[in-house]
C-alpha cells in the first residue's frame, strides 16, 4: 500500500506560519533590548511633559480640550518616527548576510515583511499604551472606545510605514543614504499633518496644503474618536486612508522584497 501523497499546506495557513515564525525572531531580539522598547515612547513623553502644560485653557480651535488634541498627535508621531526608523536594521542584516540567507528559504517574501512590520507594531502598541497611561495621569479624559480606535489607527499607520520603511531599507546600501531619506519624509509629514497643533489654527493656504499629506486624516480621525465622534466625516476619511495606505505600502514592500537580489 502505497504512502499518500504529502499535501502542501494551504497558502493563508503557510502564510500565517512563516509569519509567526519571523515575528518571533525578531520579537525575541526586541526583548533583549530594554532601551529599545522604551527609548522610542521618550521623544513623545517629553512633548506630553513640557510642552502639554503650556496648551491648557488656550483656545485651540478644535473640538476637545488640549489633551484630547495633543495625545493623539503624539501617539501618531510615535508611529511615524519609530516605524519610518526601522529599516535601519535591515541595512545591519544585509551587510551581514542575514537577509540574503532568509531569501534562499523556502518562506514567503510576504511574510518576511510582515513578520518584521508586525514586531514594529506590537512594540510601539506597547509604546502607546505606556504614553497613554502617562498622559492620564497629567489630565487626559478620553473614552475608553476612542482610546481603543486610537491604538488601531496607531497600528495600521505603524504597519504601514514600517513596510515602506523596510522596503526603502531594500533598495539603499548605507545608513547615510537612509537616514537623510527617511528624514526628508518624517519632519514634512509631521509639520503639515497638524500632529502638534490643529491645522484648523494654520493660515488658509497651509490648511489646504495639509490635506494633500495623508497622516492629516488620520490625525483627525483619532481626535474625533477621543471626543467620542465616531461616525463622522473625520472618521470616514481617516479610516479610508489608512486601508489605503497598508495596502499600498504593505504590496509595495512585499514587491520590493521579491526582486532586490533575485
Amino acid at each position: 500500500m502505497s504512502a499518500p501523497a504529502y499535501a502542501p499546506p494551504p497558502p493563508l495557513t503557510a502564510l500565517a506560519h512563516d509569519t509567526a515564525l519571523i515575528f518571533g525572531r525578531y520579537a525575541r531580539q526586541t526583548l533583549r533590548s530594554k532601551v529599545q522598547i522604551l527609548f522610542g515612547v521618550l521623544m513623545p513623553l517629553l512633548y506630553l511633559l513640557f510642552f502639554g502644560p503650556l496648551l491648557t485653557g488656550l483656545p485651540l480651535g478644535s473640538a476637545g480640550d488640549s489633551w484630547q488634541i495633543l495625545v493623539p498627535g503624539l501617539l501618531l508621531q510615535l508611529s511615524l518616527f519609530s516605524a519610518l526608523f526601522s529599516g535601519f536594521t535591515v541595512i545591519i542584516e544585509k551587510q551581514l548576510g542575514v537577509v540574503e540567507r532568509m531569501r534562499v528559504t523556502p518562506v514567503s517574501r510576504l511574510a518576511l515583511l510582515l513578520g518584521r512590520a508586525l514586531r514594529d507594531v506590537a512594540l510601539i502598541l506597547f509604546q502607546s499604551v505606556l504614553l497613554v497611561l502617562a498622559a492620564l495621569v497629567m489630565g487626559l479624559r478620553a473614552p475608553v472606545a476612542g482610546v481603543l480606535i486610537g491604538f488601531g489607527f496607531v497600528a495600521v499607520m505603524s504597519l504601514s510605514l514600517a513596510s515602506l520603511s523596510y522596503a526603502l531599507a531594500m533598495k539603499v546600501d548605507t545608513p547615510q543614504a537612509f537616514g537623510p531619506t527617511v528624514n526628508a519624509v518624517s519632519m514634512p509629514a509631521m509639520l503639515l499633518s497638524g500632529l502638534m497643533l490643529p491645522m484648523a489654527l494654520a493660515p488658509a493656504w497651509l490648511d489646504v496644503l495639509s490635506h494633500l499629506v495623508p497622516f492629516r486624516y488620520l490625525v483627525d480621525a483619532v481626535r474625533a474618536a477621543y471626543v467620542g465622534a465616531y461616525t463622522g466625516e473625520a472618521m470616514l476619511y481617516g479610516t479610508s486612508v489608512a486601508v489605503g495606505l497598508a495596502v499600498v505600502c504593505v504590496t509595495a514592500g512585499t514587491s520590493v522584497f521579491r526582486k532586490v537580489g533575485a
